[in-house]
Formats: structure tokens, C-alpha cells, sequence
């Protein structure tokens, strides 16, 4: 251990036991609080235990890697490279952080490299060039944004979900094998040829954004205030509107096809039932996909469309909907689990409000890893308030056709 780093931590010790002898004297007088002498003492000492503390951790981030390195000169292998990763994410975390609160003059040296070597520009569709850039979000508060999609959108929580680390166009292979049928080979007879046949769809990277984000410098310098948490959340829950929106019904024009938009229908219902589904009409939808699907299979519609489903009974009078009783249990419909997404369509003429199948043979979304976050500091100086702006790499596309029906209301 280092003189410096000794030294450092002698002083965050002394600095403690000063600040809760303040406290033990308070508590010893059988005082309320602290008088206003003890009060500017402590928060004097507390931003110097801070600072303190700040120092020693960097002190330590040093000694690690320096450790790292000399022990990467003599051997191979071990645990030092996933231990500098967490060393430098950590560091990261905490100059993001700073970030979001001070922006970027407020950093040190180190901290403004980290981020600036995070920094990305934002490009549409993964080609064409676009003049703005902003700084990859950490994945703890990354994973806040992706939890946020998720509540906003069921369907992403059921497909199936790819990350990449870059947003070229990721071309995916489909195959319909189950028209062919294996044969009984009769004794000296020659094999027959039926070649796979291979189809290709491609998904891209749609860059969707949350619009501008604008907070008050006094909420951005609160320190007790969870403001990455806060402003992540914000971020999340408008672009998972935008998401869930797409990922049901998006037109596959300029944005991702959703599920349900060209998905085949299982069951169409009779005249009048425009707004409207009927117990049978439930059984054939679910009979409308091979039984190879059906045992992983799930339910799918809006709360709209749950509203409509939760009135149904079976022919004994008995509720097809089942509402669970246990947390993290799903409720069933027909002994299958239900998927509620507000993205899918409300029961309305020539809607398909319903959907039933194995939701993540059916679908694929592909989301381009690390989310980013521009902050604008002079757009609204004039209001003591700070931009901030969300950026995150999406497309989605149906790809087992089979494995998905939709029940369709009729147009009249």
C-alpha cells in the first residue's frame, strides 16, 4: 500500500469518528439537532469525507490495474480481465452520472475521457449519416430503460429479442420444412432429394428517440434524488409507447411490421360481432395452429380486448378467465397465460384484437446494444433548465408464420 493511499484512508477515519463524536455529543445532550456551529462543522467535514473518499477509490482503481498489468506480463488467463472490465464500468457508471447532473465540464480529466470514448453518432437505418451524437447510457440504467419497455409493451417481454453491438442489417434465415415427409426406404431403392428451402428476412436498426427531456438544474444538483434513475425511466416509457405501438401492428414501412399486422387470421368472426368474440370462436382460434405450437403457446390482446374476454363462460357458466392468484403466475384464458399489450388493436370492425400462438417462435426483434442520451446545456439556459434526449436502436419483424393466429372481428 501506497504512503498517499495510507495517508488517505488515516484521514476518512479521523474525519469519521470527528463527525460522530458531533453526533454522540447531540445525542448525550438529549438534543433535537445539531446547533448551527455543529451543523456547518459537519457538513464541512462530510464534503471532505467525500472527496477523501473519491481519492481513495481512484487511489485503489490504480493500484488494481497496475496489479492487472504486471500479473498480465507473467501469465495468461485468470480472473484480472473481468475484474479491470468491472474497474472501468464502475468508473463509467460514476462519470455518467456526474454527467447527467453538472454535464461535462464538471468531469476530470479521466472522467471526460471515459465519456467522450463512449460517445457515439447516430446513425439512421445504420447507414445514412446523421449530425447527432450522443453518450452511451450505462447498463444498469440501460436495464431501467428496458424494464420501462417491457411494462409498456407485453410483447417484448414474450418475443424473441436479439442484441448486436452494431446496427448493420442483420439478415435472418427462415424454413416452412413441414410439408415434407420422410419415407419408408424399400431395400436396394435410391434416396430421394428434397432440398431445404431457405428464405431471408432482414432487420435493421429504426432509431427511435424519446423527444427532448427538460430538467430544472435544482432537481439535476439534488443529490438525494435519484435523477439517472428518474430521467431513464422518463426516456423508457416514451419510446416504449413508440415500441409497443410497432411491435403490434407497425406497418414494416419505415418501421418495424409488427405481429399482428399481416399475421394470418385463425378465426374470423360472424356478422354483428364486430366488437365482440364469442366462447367457440376462442376454441377455434386455438385450433387454428398446429398442436406443435400450442403447448408453449399464449394469448395476446389489449386491455380493451381483455375487458371484452373477461365477460365470456364456458357452456356450464363457469368464467373462461382465470385471474391468478399467486405473484409472477400469469393469468389464463383457457388454461393458456395471457399477454396484455396496449400497442395491439381495441375490438373494432376489421380488427384483429386477439392473438394466440408461441409468441417467440412467431416473432424476432432485434434491439442494437447501448442505448444513448445526448444532455443540452444552452438550449434552455434561459430557463435554468437542462435537455435531455434518449436515443435507442430497434426493429422487430414476424418469423415462424405457423406459429401465429389472430381472431379478426368482421366488417360488419
Amino acid at each position: 500500500m501506497s504512503a498517499l493511499l495510507t495517508r488517505a484512508l488515516e484521514k476518512r477515519a479521523n474525519l469519521w469518528s470527528q463527525m460522530q463524536g458531533i453526533q454522540s455529543r447531540a445525542e448525550t445532550e438529549n438534543r433535537d439537532a445539531l446547533t448551527a456551529e455543529e451543523r456547518e462543522t459537519w457538513d464541512r467535514m462530510e464534503a471532505d469525507l467525500t472527496a477523501t473518499s473519491q481519492d481513495i477509490e481512484r487511489m485503489e482503481r490504480s493500484a488494481r490495474m497496475d496489479t492487472v498489468q504486471r500479473d498480465q506480463a507473467i501469465v495468461t488467463g485468470g480472473g484480472a480481465p473481468e475484474d479491470r472490465e468491472a474497474d472501468q464500468d464502475a468508473a463509467y457508471r460514476d462519470a455518467f452520472g456526474r454527467f447527467v447532473r453538472r454535464g461535462m465540464s464538471a468531469l476530470s480529466n479521466d472522467q471526460r475521457e471515459l465519456m467522450l470514448a463512449n460517445h457515439s453518432e447516430i446513425r439512421a437505418q445504420a447507414t445514412s449519416p446523421g449530425n447527432a451524437g450522443g453518450y452511451f447510457i450505462p447498463t444498469d440504467t440501460l436495464n431501467k430503460i428496458t424494464e420501462t419497455l417491457k411494462v409498456y409493451g407485453g410483447l417484448l417481454s414474450e418475443v424473441n429479442v436479439i442484441t448486436t453491438a452494431s446496427g448493420n442489417t442483420l439478415n435472418w434465415p427462415t424454413n416452412d420444412d413441414t410439408a415434407n415427409v420422410g419415407v419408408i426406404l424399400t431395400e436396394n431403392a435410391q434416396v430421394t432429394d428434397t432440398d431445404l428451402t431457405l428464405g431471408q428476412k432482414d432487420l435493421g436498426a429504426y432509431t427511435y428517440s424519446s423527444k427532448m427531456i427538460r430538467a430544472s438544474l435544482a432537481l439535476l444538483q439534488d443529490s438525494v434524488f435519484d435523477t439517472e434513475g428518474f430521467i431513464a425511466r422518463k426516456l423508457g416509457e416514451r419510446i416504449g409507447r413508440a415500441i409497443a405501438a410497432h411491435l403490434a401492428t407497425g406497418t414494416g414501412s419505415s418501421q418495424p411490421e409488427g405481429l399482428f399486422t399481416n399475421a394470418t387470421a385463425g378465426k374470423t368472426g360472424a356478422t354483428g360481432q364486430t366488437t365482440s368474440v364469442i366462447y367457440d370462436d376462442l376454441i377455434d382460434l386455438q385450433h387454428s395452429i398446429d398442436p406443435a405450437y400450442r403447448g408453449t403457446a399464449k394469448w395476446a390482446t389489449s386491455d380493451s380486448g381483455l375487458k371484452v374476454v373477461r365477460k365470456l363462460k364456458d357452456e356450464q357458466g363457469r368464467p373462461l378467465w382465470e385471474p391468478s392468484v399467486q405473484a409472477g403466475v400469469p393469468s389464463t384464458l383457457l388454461g393458456s397465460a395471457v399477454v396484455i399489450d396496449n400497442g395491439i388493436a381495441a375490438p373494432a370492425a376489421s380488427a384483429a384484437s386477439i392473438g394466440f400462438g408461441d409468441l417467440r417462435a412467431a416473432y424476432v426483434a432485434r434491439q442494437v446494444a447501448g442505448g444513448q442520451m445526448m444532455r443540452l446545456e444552452e438550449r434552455y439556459a434561459d430557463y435554468l433548465q437542462v435537455g435531455f434526449l434518449g436515443f435507442l436502436r430497434f426493429d422487430g419483424t414476424p418469423d415462424d408464420g405457423a406459429a401465429f393466429r389472430t381472431y379478426k372481428h368482421p366488417a360488419t
